[in-house]
């Protein structure tokens, strides 16, 4: 009776010791844990700035880049991200900013008063608020060429000929300036053709006015970068009459 007992004995013991010579240590058990990365997210990100790059979406590629070195500054998307970022955010505020100025102007072709007119407009930036002033370049096939400034209030104090402190991208310039003798509320400058060859070159162009309300002075700026000449069309002569 003792044999079969001893020999469950020694079967379990071997069981036991075969079992321990297939189960890995706890060095060896943690070890496959330790080498898998935790998944935060940073891989599927980088594949997306990836991807915003490869269209050429500049704007989102910037945000997408910005968000993976905030929130996975030590990973290695993020260290590859830091390698064009820099680039791609100067391009995409460079094109922005090259947006913005040119949709401060206003290109327009209608009819006006027997014959037909092309402008290119654009408000004053400085000072905000009420004081909207616009600068305005006007071919008119009866008329010929004319820039002028219109004023949304009661136009500007200028007795006979005035004349306009200006600069041009800093540079001071004395502009000689009229106001319509049909009342309307503008101002118009003399010498139109070399007012406009300056703005064309510049950048940022101020005026000083005196506005009727209240004999007010203001220094109005314009940010002339975005001007395309191209989009301010030129008009055919008008006929000569019979």
């Amino acid at each position: 009776m003792k044999f079969p007992r001893l020999r469950l004995a020694v079967t379990a013991t071997g069981l036991a010791l075969a079992l321990a010579g297939c189960s890995p240590s706890g060095d060896q058990a943690a070890a496959p844990q330790a080498a898998q990365a935790p998944d935060d997210g940073s891989a599927r990100k980088l594949d997306t700035y990836r991807q915003l790059v490869r269209i050429g979406n500049d704007g989102m590629a910037t945000t997408m880049g910005k968000e993976i070195v905030s929130r996975y500054p030590n990973s290695d998307a993020a260290r590859e991200v830091q390698q064009s970022l820099p680039a791609i955010e100067q391009r995409y505020l460079e094109t922005s900013e090259k947006n913005r100025l040119q949709g401060l102007w206003l290109y327009q072709v209608s009819p006006m008063e027997g014959g037909t007119q092309s402008t290119a407009s654009i408000y004053n930036s400085q000072p905000s608020g009420g004081n909207r002033v616009r600068l305005v370049l006007r071919r008119h096939t009866e008329w010929g060429q004319n820039a002028f400034l219109f004023s949304d209030g009661h136009g500007f104090v200028c007795r006979a000929t005035c004349t306009l402190n200006a600069t041009f991208d800093g540079k001071p310039s004395g502009i000689k300036a009229f106001a319509p003798p049909t009342g309307e509320p503008a101002l118009m400058v003399r010498d139109d053709s070399a007012f406009i060859a300056q703005l064309e070159k510049a950048k940022k162009v101020t005026l000083d006015v005196t506005m009727q309300d209240g004999e007010k002075k203001l220094t109005l700026v314009y940010e002339v970068a975005g001007f395309d000449p191209a989009k301010w069309q030129p008009l055919p002569k008008a006929a000569k009459k019979k």
